[in-house]
């Protein structure tokens, strides 16, 4: 199903689409790559290839709800949501947990038409459901929707990202310590002694070397704890899908690493015009055996693709690893952006006692481990 609605006749150019028809949704990838491409603040997990792969694998029949907005039959605006019903009844961005950043798209162009309209035609969607952008990078575009929302609002930290600046190698090495610098030198003298090369892998070997780098990251994680949902046939089959065309439309690099010809780790990183980060890689348990620091490897290849490329950031992504705060990264906080209609009020003021009481849980667990380490 697909509802049209038409701006004022002072906006008269200006439509706004509500599209729950997941063959539309299939079409839109030409339109949905242009916009990407106009909108600055876009990370490569708004793509159309990687939110459509998302649905395919994750979504609910029926749950579907995309907001369009249009003039003259291109894509101003786009907003990738769904319904759940629970905990709460509520529009949430595609992409989930696999995600590290959500957001809307909207052209860089827009004289605010376009923000206006998708935020009429969001709070027309959302009647009796409560409005929950999670991760939504700092200077994302939902920030203008959440800024022009005329019922209640409001923000709350989400997950923690470690974010350094778009330097090559030689320059990620500078900016640390003398001592941390040399033995970060040494760790790179040691992969050329071991004979590691790199090399792209093209469009057409994708798929292969995806299959590479799963079957890697189970080695590598064999015995220990694992993000389990990295491993189940869902997972492969979205990155399968949508990692090929990414790599064709330049949001995606997937990089094999080889000692004497035998491939040895797999690395995917994805890329926008915002930034570029590591997102997944598996390699072979024998690497660490033989003294060669994976996270040293994984992130000059990560950096190369910085250079000439006019990224803002070199991401590491979600999450708060010690190993990460090894390169000096600055803490970034994803947020969450709650939007609700005066009759939806009750569920914003449920999620925020929700969110409330998990953070006082994690840090009631903080201060017992902190407390049995002691």
């Amino acid at each position: 199903m697909t509802a049209t609605r038409t701006a004022p006749a002072t906006r008269a150019a200006v439509t706004a689409e509500l599209v729950t028809d997941e063959r539309v949704f299939a079409a839109l990838a030409p339109a949905w790559g242009r916009l990407h491409a106009r909108c600055a603040a876009a990370t490569p997990f708004q793509s159309h290839a990687w939110l459509h792969s998302w649905w395919l694998s994750y979504g609910r029949r029926g749950r579907l709800r995309l907001l369009l907005v249009r003039r003259g039959g291109e894509l101003l605006a786009a907003a990738p949501l769904m319904l759940v019903r629970r905990p709460l009844p509520a529009l949430v961005p595609l992409g989930g947990p696999i995600s590290d950043y959500a957001d809307v798209l909207l052209d860089d162009g827009d004289d605010g038409r376009a923000a206006d309209a998708l935020t009429e035609a969001l709070a027309e969607a959302a009647r009796t459901a409560l409005v929950d952008f999670r991760e939504v990078r700092p200077g994302g575009t939902a920030q203008r929707i959440h800024d022009r929302w005329r019922g209640p609002r409001r923000t709350l930290g989400d997950s923690p990202c470690l974010e350094l600046p778009a330097l090559p190698m030689d320059g990620l090495v500078a900016r640390l310590p003398s001592q941390k610098a040399q033995r970060v030198r040494a760790k790179l003298r040691k992969l050329d002694a071991l004979g590691v090369t790199r090399r792209t892998v093209g469009p057409e070997e994708v798929d292969a070397a995806l299959g590479r780098l799963l079957e890697l990251h189970r080695l590598q994680w064999q015995g220990r704890k694992v993000t389990s949902e990295h491993l189940q046939p869902r997972f492969r089959a979205h990155l399968v899908r949508a990692v090929g065309p990414m790599v064709r439309s330049g949001n995606a690099v997937v990089t094999e690493f080889l000692i004497d010809g035998e491939v040895v780790a797999v690395d995917l990183t994805l890329l926008s015009r915002s930034l570029v980060g590591g997102y997944l890689y598996g390699a072979h348990p024998g690497l660490r055996q033989r003294k060669a620091d994976v996270a040293v490897m994984l992130l000059d290849a990560c950096a190369e693709h910085v250079a000439g490329g006019g990224r803002g950031t070199l991401s590491l992504l979600r999450g708060d690893e010690p190993y990460k705060h090894h390169w000096r990264p600055e803490p970034v906080v994803n947020q969450r952006l709650l939007l609700a209609r005066r009759r939806t009020a009750p569920l914003l003021t449920a999620a925020l006692c929700d969110a409330a009481a998990r953070h006082r849980g994690r840090e009631v667990l903080r201060r017992w481990r902190e407390r049995g380490r002691g």
